[in-house]
């Protein structure tokens, strides 16, 4: 394929590495520029690739700029482009699929160079093959016109037939434009949505001496708005205690133990379907199993991605959330390059991050990011929080109960203000052993709550009297 490519200053690094990815791949690249760092204007590159598209004598065009977004709308200016800025892989395969975008345009300081190629690979190879789809398209080609000056109604209002009072049918007499949205795009709102109708989003490790014995202490984790408590295998002394559904459905069961068999899985996951929790969580090797076992059940499947040190590289865990995720997953908690960010390589933990984040956004999954407070400074923690946030992940958490410490309510706090605004929410996790540490965690600004003793954490807990 031929491809016009351009860049600003601040898109050329990224354009010369697409450049040589997509030589790689045997495609023939008409570079328009710009052929330094040097600072220049971005719509004098955007239109010389819209151009070339325009003409014939490219049959795609790809812009690289700082956000991607001024370079979408000099695209689009010129006659015959469709102009689109994709900023993961459900934006580039709509783009193509809905809208036969034929310029791409990509913003250098929202993604990082593997995301970039990813996009790239998925916006060529995505074709636009549906009638209604194509119907669509020729509509942008050719806008309707709107009422003339002496009040003749041509184009979009003439193509909608009215009825006496006015109101816009088709011709059949139903109402207008109920195709406007097809399967496929009722199906594709569904799978962003579903993560948020179909119970409550968290996953995380611990055992649980006496949910069912101290109901009421789990109650009041809930009513000072904790959204889940982790819980590991009850055992078989406890199997035949009945556990209030009203607390079960805010448990995640979960195993987590290197030496944890199939037998013990499947007896996790007979647990969780008889109680009705809210999750099962484990580690990736189970998830097939786990899925397969809760099939049916409500019961959603967790999995744990880079667990329990972040030491795998970011394609890696990428490619193990996307199998988590194919194999039954709907959470995915992964663990971040620590390393990385304690070195200052901001744009790699980035990075890190934004592939376990698109390969959960593109399955449908939540990401919780787990950046071990323990291990960080203050400015750390902050760092972590933004770079999930500029992720897009769905809540930051503060520990994997492996390393050297756990959660505390300073660090909570720091979470919540650094990701409230974006609507993220806060785990914590991690060396939570009594009912006020929990309570500190919460009024912290936590929403979810790990901890080993899951809810009847003490015996003074009993003692302790909480407003909801």
């Amino acid at each position: 394929m031929k491809i016009a490519l351009g860049s600003d200053h601040a898109g050329f690094a990224l354009k010369e590495q697409l450049q040589l990815q997509l030589r790689s791949q045997s495609h023939q690249v008409l570079d328009v520029g710009t052929s330094s760092n040097e600072a220049v204007d971005y719509p004098e590159f955007a239109r010389a690739v819209a151009e070339r598209v325009a003409s014939g004598d490219c049959e795609r065009g790809i812009m690289v700029d700082g956000a991607g977004i001024g370079s979408a709308m000099a695209a689009g200016k010129v006659p015959g482009v469709r102009a689109a800025l994709a900023y993961d892989l459900s934006s580039a395969r709509n783009s193509r699929q809905h809208n036969d975008a034929n310029v791409l345009t990509l913003g250098a300081g929202l993604i990082g160079p593997v995301l970039a190629w990813q996009i790239v690979q998925l916006w060529l190879d995505t074709p636009c093959t549906e009638e209604r789809h194509l119907r669509r398209v020729a509509m942008i080609e050719t806008p309707p016109a709107l009422p003339d000056a002496g009040g003749q109604e041509k184009g979009l209002r003439a193509a909608v037939p009215a009825d006496s009072a006015g109101r816009a049918t088709s011709p059949a007499g139903s109402a207008h434009f109920t195709d406007a949205i097809g399967e496929d795009d009722i199906e594709r709102i569904l799978r962003e949505l579903e993560p948020l109708l179909t119970g409550r989003l968290e996953g995380a490790p611990a055992p649980p001496p006496g949910v069912a014995a101290n109901p009421e202490t789990a109650r009041r984790f809930l009513a000072l708005g904790a959204g889940r408590l982790s819980a590991g295998p009850l055992g078989a002394d406890r199997q035949a205690r009945s556990i209030p559904e009203d607390i079960a459905a805010c448990i995640d069961h979960t195993l987590l133990k290197a030496d944890a068999t199939a037998d013990q899985v499947r007896a996790l996951c007979a647990e969780a379907r008889e109680h009705r929790f809210a999750a099962v969580c484990v580690n990736p090797v189970w998830v097939r199993l786990v899925s397969e076992e809760l099939q049916g059940s409500g019961v959603r499947t967790c999995s744990v991605v880079g667990f329990p040190l972040g030491a795998t590289p970011g394609e890696g865990k990428a490619l193990e959330a996307r199998r988590a995720i194919r194999e039954g997953a709907r959470e995915i908690d992964m663990v971040i390059n620590v390393g990385a960010l304690k070195g200052g390589d901001d744009p790699v933990v980035l990075q890190d991050i934004r592939s376990v984040v698109e390969a959960c956004r593109d399955g449908g999954a939540v990401c919780k990011v787990i950046i071990e407070t323990a291990l960080l400074t203050g400015d750390e923690k902050r760092r972590a929080c933004r770079l999930a946030r500029q992720a897009r992940a769905h809540f930051v958490k503060t520990s994997t109960g492996f390393g050297p410490g756990g959660a505390t309510a300073d660090d909570v706090a720091l979470m919540a203000a650094e990701v409230r605004e974006a609507g993220m929410e806060v785990k914590a996790s991690g060396g939570i052993r009594s009912y006020e540490q929990a309570r500190e965690m919460i009024d912290a600004g936590a929403t979810r709550i790990g901890c080993s003793a899951s809810v009847a954490i003490v015996e003074e807990a009993r003692e302790l009297t909480v407003s909801a």
